[in-house]
């Protein structure tokens, strides 16, 4: 009886020193949030009664080790669960030539570089989130002269310029390495192009077993190596049919798993945010420069920065093709904090980066058309649809892509996240509608007073309509503000328009039958001292 102990030590050495159990994992589903991915894969070993360890290949190459969810019949046992993307056995013998080895390692060094990169592509977004909410200049009673709100408004213009330049860089080079890592992975298909992928993340699970023999596992995780962003195809056939809107997602994924025939769910939640709800502190003032109301938006000026359309720059092939039928497959889920969208087709999204179309729905969204313009901006009018109560389409931020009469006539956003009762989305411009602004010489001029110096300016503004139907026209124009008590302005005429004296915005509501010409007047008289000179008049 004395060897015993050295005998039990003996059979538990051999019991976990016996040749691992390799196993390959098969993607079942797949729940894409906007920044990382729940997967849902399966399994099954041939186990002998006792401990063993099974090595379960083809998991994503990085994964939240914290989310590992592993499901067993009540026979097994998991005793621990360990990821690994560095895993060599003498018993293994896939994927360790160097070749290979140098191939996982450069993607395993650009994908940190992304995942850096991301990151500070969020900072500068937030920033910028930060900076236009903070962009109103205050009052006009706290002695803020002209040459410090030049100041504000200068360096709000060059700040902005500034974290928009650098989220562009950042964005491009994301692309870049995303690219990068999408032709190292095509070197690795190269090499294995006879056999199915499998990529280089492992789980070892350290399992009981009560009974011999075949064991399915579920396994479920997060990684954050997958994506996805709505988008829309805005298509209307004339300004008297509703608009049909195809929803849309862009999925892209590098998780090392080629995803074939997965069921796909797209959600707007975030598993990873903090969700710490937060706290308030206490609130000290101290002096500082203030913003300006003259800043502040009307709802109907509002517009003016929520047009985004754009005239074509590329050329885009659309097919006229019957959709319809994805509404019968893609069931729409309004919970509490999200939105998620269960597909029932099987997709295939390879591992590759690109993204892949998946459509979602087809909306019939009933609007109200106008057109929009700003003849001191643009020569041209915006063709605007007013979309009512568009909160139960479930709509996300996104671009859209705008075929209006059967064209492509460019891009527009579309921003759900407002206050506004009309969602406005820009159809981009109609040259149907004729615009010129001029400056009415006979009714402009220049004069010398005593100590001032007084400048009176006459514009006007021809629209006429060439459509074959009546169009509702918006026009704005607009007459500048005094900062100062030594600049005087006085608006001399308006021609009818509603004029918004905190912004100096005039706005005009014009409805123009086919072929009819419409002009209006704007003139306006500035008195200042006449040693002094201003730039922006």
């Amino acid at each position: 009886m004395k060897n015993l102990p050295f005998l039990l030590l003996l059979i538990g050495s051999m019991a976990f020193a016996q040749k691992p159990i390799f196993v390959t994992a098969k993607t079942k589903a797949a729940t894409v949030y906007f920044a990382g991915a729940e997967l849902s894969q399966s399994t099954s070993a041939t186990l002998p009664k006792g401990t063993s360890e099974i090595i379960v290949k083809n998991v994503a190459d990085y994964l939240n080790e914290g989310s590992i969810q592993i499901g067993a019949p009540s026979t097994v046992t998991v005793l621990s669960v360990q990821f690994t993307n560095n895993y060599i056995s003498e018993y293994e013998v896939d994927e360790n030539s160097t070749e290979v080895k140098k191939v996982r390692d450069s993607i395993q060094l650009v994908s940190k570089e992304v995942n850096r990169l991301t990151n500070a592509l969020n900072s500068e977004a937030k920033t910028l989130e930060l900076l236009d909410k903070n962009q109103q200049v205050s009052g006009t009673n706290t002695g803020l002269n002209l040459a410090e709100l030049a100041k504000v408004v200068e360096y709000y213009k060059a700040k902005r310029t500034e974290i928009s330049n650098n989220y562009d860089v950042l964005e491009e080079k994301i692309k870049k390495l995303n690219d990068l890592i999408a032709k190292l992975n095509t070197k690795l298909e190269v090499n294995t192009k006879n056999e199915e992928k499998i990529s280089k993340g492992k789980l070892i699970l350290q399992v009981m077993n009560e009974v011999a023999g075949n064991v399915d596992f579920d396994l479920n995780y997060l990684t954050g190596s997958a994506s996805w962003q709505p988008f829309y195809d805005l298509r209307a056939n004339s300004i008297i049919e509703p608009i049909q809107m195809m929803y849309k997602a862009r999925v892209t994924q590098t998780t090392g798993i080629d995803w074939k025939k997965v069921k796909l769910t797209l959600s707007s939640g975030n598993p990873t945010q903090n969700n710490q709800a937060p706290l308030l502190q206490a609130w000290f003032l101290n002096y500082g420069v203030f913003e300006n109301d003259m800043f502040k938006e009307t709802k109907d000026e509002r517009m003016v920065n929520t047009i985004q359309g754009q005239a074509p720059g590329l050329s885009v092939g659309y097919a006229k093709t019957k959709s319809a039928s994805m509404t019968n497959y893609t069931t729409i889920n309004e919970n509490q904090l999200n939105i998620s969208f269960d597909i029932d087709i099987p997709y295939d999204i390879l591992s590759n980066g690109k993204a892949h179309s998946v459509a979602l729905k087809e909306i019939q969204l009933p609007a109200s058309y106008k057109y929009y313009s700003v003849p001191k901006i643009e020569k041209e009018a915006f063709l605007l649809a007013e979309i009512s109560d568009y909160s139960k389409y479930n709509l996300l931020p996104g671009e859209a892509n705008i075929i209006f009469e059967g064209l492509y006539v460019g891009k527009t956003s579309i921003n759900p996240n407002q206050t506004a009762d009309t969602l406005n989305l820009s159809m981009g411009r109609d040259k149907k509608i004729s615009i010129k602004r001029e400056k009415i010489i006979d009714k402009s001029e220049t004069r010398f007073l005593s100590s001032k110096k007084e400048q009176t300016f006459t514009y006007d503004i021809t629209i006429r309509n060439n459509k074959k139907e009546t169009a509702n026209i918006m026009v704005k124009d607009q007459y500048p503000l005094s900062p100062d008590k030594e600049i005087e302005i006085e608006l001399k005429e308006s021609d009818g328009a509603k004029v918004n004296t905190e912004t100096g915005i005039l706005t005009w509501q014009l409805n123009l039958k086919p072929n009819e010409t419409k002009k209006l007047r704007i003139s306006y008289k500035v008195k200042y001292p006449k040693d002094k000179r201003i730039d922006n008049l």
